[in-house]
């Protein structure tokens, strides 16, 4: 018999074939079995009719427990009134006894379920984060490649960071001091005089001891910059790819949506053009709404989820004052006390998912604020050098793929997000 995955079991509705995978579930009626099915791609129920079987494969459905794995071999057929398939077992062979399996249907605290999180994964729920999760990765790339971006991949152990070392992780690099990369930003910038649209998209580390559901000290990142891109096309790039992301996720995971009891009734709103507005109209929002927040503050995660609320689809909020930002930001014409960066926010209160900006691309104004910065300069110097060999004007900007994924799937708590999270009491299993 044929093997197939459950996921195409509707082309297969009156043939024979093998399906090979885990009981999720199980009930009997005595002389029937129906188990709940898993395999991966999806679930659908196993019937096992002792009539209808040998000996053998009556003894070994008698055995099953939840989450022994099995190979089941029958015939395909359709639920009379839902688009729901089953399979009439000829013959069942049990492959893996499972011993009492610690996850039961009762309430579990998180605790527990992030101490077995190499068996909660297995879970509906988990399992249709993780295919959305995969969803948006693939529609990442298919996006950057239609536009002309090229992967490139940049290092994760560096001699310095983008902003400063006191997010993170330091380790011994044969007797010299490293860091764990908190972005690849600065090395695609020396990539686009090669390739004029660069992306990397990779494992990131910030040592930031914060405890609030939107902050992992592992996550994965995707850091985006181009040649020739000045602001405006910078937040358009942007907006189309979020714009992509969620069509894709939205056509592609329909059942994973329903798993995870997702409204995507928001979701179904995101299409360009976003709303935009500055910091300092964002700053006078906030107050309208009591926020304490000053006029040359950085926006909170409280401030970010007060003002995402007030939206029915994601928000740019732009030209942030130049003191709170990284040095790295080109400065606004206009008001050189600001710069030409946005911060992406998703509505429904979920803030900050992309960060980005316009770089300064004049090598003496970039010292300059390297100095402002008391950064030290020799580390820096390779950085400096790509402003000084056919500098020009270009943006980037870099999004949280976990940050996406909670707000997409409806996540309370981004720790959902990534198969094992690492949070700053966690780093187990």
């Amino acid at each position: 018999m044929e093997q197939v995955f459950t996921s195409q079991l509707k082309d297969y509705i009156g043939k024979e074939v093998t399906l090979k995978g885990w009981v999720a579930n199980l009930r009997s009626s005595g002389k029937i079995y129906f188990l709940e099915f898993r395999d991966g791609a999806g679930f659908t129920q196993v019937v096992v009719n002792q009539k209808e079987v040998e000996e053998s494969s009556w003894q070994a459905v008698q055995q099953v427990t939840i989450e022994s794995s099995i190979i089941a071999e029958g015939v395909v057929s359709k639920h009379p009134k839902k688009e729901e398939y089953e399979l009439q077992t000829k013959i069942l062979t049990l492959v893996g006894k499972a011993e009492e399996y610690p996850i039961g249907k009762k309430e579990h605290g998180p605790d527990f379920l992030l101490d077995n999180r190499h068996l909660w994964l297995r879970s509906p729920k988990q399992w249709a984060i993780q295919r959305v999760r995969n969803t948006i990765i693939n529609a990442t790339y298919e996006f950057l490649n239609s536009q002309g971006f090229i992967k490139f991949d940049s290092p994760i152990l560096t001699p310095t960071s983008c902003e400063g070392t006191t997010t993170l992780f330091e380790i011994d690099y044969f007797g010299e001091p490293a860091y764990l990369t908190q972005s690849g930003q600065l090395y695609l910038e020396a990539a686009i005089a090669s390739l004029g649209r660069v992306f990397d998209f990779g494992p990131v580390f910030r040592a930031e001891k914060s405890k609030t559901r939107r902050h992992l000290t592992e996550f994965w990142m995707m850091d985006a910059e181009a040649a020739f891109v000045e602001h405006e096309e910078n937040l358009k790039i942007q907006e189309e790819l979020i714009s992509f992301i969620v069509a894709r996720t939205l056509e592609i995971n329909k059942k994973e949506l329903e798993i995870l009891e997702r409204d995507t009734k928001p979701l179904e709103n995101v299409k360009p053009p976003f709303y935009r507005i500055t910091h300092a109209e964002a700053v006078k929002k906030l107050r309208e709404q009591g926020s304490d927040i000053g006029e040359m503050d950085d926006l909170g995660a409280d401030d970010e989820t007060v003002l995402t609320q007030m939206y029915d689809k994601p928000i740019f909020v732009e030209k942030y004052p130049a003191a709170v930002k990284a040095f790295y930001m080109k400065r606004d014409p206009s008001d050189p006390t600001r710069v030409l960066n946005a911060d992406l926010l998703a509505h429904e209160g979920y803030g900050e998912i992309i960060g980005g900006s316009q770089r300064e691309d004049n090598y003496n104004e970039l010292l300059a604020r390297m100095k402002e910065h008391k950064l030290p300069i020799e580390p820096f110097q390779w950085y400096l050098d790509t402003r000084k060999f056919g500098s020009v004007p270009h943006s980037g900007f870099g999004y949280g793929l976990e940050r996406i994924v909670a707000w997409i799937c409806g996540l309370k708590h981004i720790r959902e997000s990534i198969p094992f999270p690492r949070l700053i009491n966690r780093l187990r299993p």
